[in-house]
């Protein structure tokens, strides 16, 4: 194999072509990125960095001296365009063609948008500087979507003195996904520090002095910040052959056809850990798997390795540190194991079925959801989980992941 190409230049492509020099591949390496800053992380742009803690060389995921030692063919500011896999080659903006042995795609997501107006969101470095330049005292904020990233922007934004209207269709924002009893207690926090918070409302479209609602009542404001979701960025695949109905269609090896694997938040692939096929829009789940397909990419068919997570993302709002391990998404319980909501130091469980499929913590520490973690790996069953009462998670057994219980 002499020639791979790493098509986004984010935090998964960059995990896969370390991975691969440090894995031995010694040929030619070329990463093609869109945007034309070298490789930057992207979580801090709605917390760190947007409220002016942090500054644009705090986000840098390598120095330029470290990525120079990987002897990259470095492709950046330029889109990839096509893609043939029977010619084995990327076609991109500039009207070139770069030939592959291998393929590692790694081209994350955007912003969803609304009708209307231009408004601004928050995906990239020049999204992050473009809104940080618009808030502070005396300025409105409309925000809409109150998901983990509006609610960081809205906390953001208050912190810089900036009036903040949040708003959200679902009766209780992130309900969907952490339960209403947490998703109440996260509302709180916002409603406690001057947001105007308003659920079940649904926004039309973006005028030049805020945004109409359903109903036809305009929430004014000076900037308006939409997050409403993502796309993954899989148009460049039309009529590759490649299944990318929400996001490249990969195995539990993330491998999406012969000689092409899928990493990050474009990847929707089978996680034998949770029996499902998954799309993970979190940053330590991109680093993971790109580093998962690199190796994958490189090794024999009988050497490879399923990729089976468990999933981690955290959020941090105001004086919250929020934590969370593995699927969530879709439970049947909630149960409160640890502290008190009330307090907001607390951990709760999640059943799916019979089985324990996350956990969630706020106000406590990494070690507090250690064992946790251990025991989504292990499988759990929810029984035990309800048997050992609150506290501390149940006892691990030594039976091996995946094996019969």
């Amino acid at each position: 194999m002499r020639r791979i190409v790493v098509v986004g230049a984010s935090a998964a492509g960059l995990a896969a072509a370390e991975t691969l020099r440090r894995e031995g591949y010694a040929g030619t390496l070329t990463l093609i990125g869109d945007e034309p800053r070298l490789p930057y992380d992207r979580p801090p742009l709605s917390k760190q960095f947007l409220t002016g803690r942090w500054d644009m060389g705090q986000l840098a995921l390598r120095a330029r001296t470290d990525l120079e030692v990987l002897g990259l063919d470095l492709r950046l500011g330029i889109a990839a365009t096509g893609l043939d896999p029977a010619a084995r080659s990327v076609q991109l903006a500039d009207g070139s063609a770069v030939p592959y042995d291998a393929l590692v795609i790694a081209t994350g997501v955007r912003p969803r948008r609304l009708p209307g107006r231009d408004a601004h969101v928050l995906r990239t470095l020049d999204d992050a500087l473009a809104l940080r330049d618009r808030l502070g005292p005396g300025r409105r904020l409309v925000v809409v979507g109150a998901g983990f990233l509006g609610a960081e922007a809205a906390a953001s934004a208050v912190a810089l003195g900036t009036d903040v209207t949040l708003l959200e269709p679902a009766p209780v924002p992130l309900a969907h996904l952490v339960g209403h009893e947490v998703g109440r207690v996260l509302s709180h926090a916002h409603q406690e520090r001057g947001v105007e918070l308003r659920t079940g409302v649904t926004v039309s479209h973006v005028t030049g002095t805020g945004v109409l609602l359903g109903d036809g009542e305009v929430v004014e404001g000076d900037e308006v910040l939409v997050s409403v979701g993502s796309r993954p960025n899989t148009e460049w695949l039309a009529g590759s052959g490649l299944d990318v109905g929400d996001g490249v269609a990969c195995d539990a090896y993330c491998e999406a056809a012969a000689g092409i694997y899928a990493a990050g938040d474009v990847a929707r692939w089978y996680n034998p850990l949770f029996a499902t096929s998954m799309r993970i829009e979190h940053r330590t789940n991109a680093a993971e798997q790109g580093m998962a397909a690199a190796r994958n990419l490189l090794a024999a068919p009988e050497a490879r390795k399923a990729f089976a997570p468990v999933p981690y993302f955290w959020s941090d709002q105001y004086d919250m540190k929020i934590q969370a391990y593995g699927h969530l998404r879709g439970h049947d319980e909630v149960a409160v194991v640890e502290g008190d909501l009330g307090e907001r130091r607390f951990v709760v469980a999640y059943r799916t079925g019979d089985r324990l499929t996350g956990v969630l913590g706020v106000g406590v520490t990494p070690k507090a959801l250690r064992g946790w973690r251990q025991a989504l790996t292990a499988g759990t069953p929810w029984h035990e989980v309800a048997a050992n009462g609150t506290g501390t998670p149940p006892a691990i057994e030594s039976t091996p992941t995946g094996a019969p219980r």
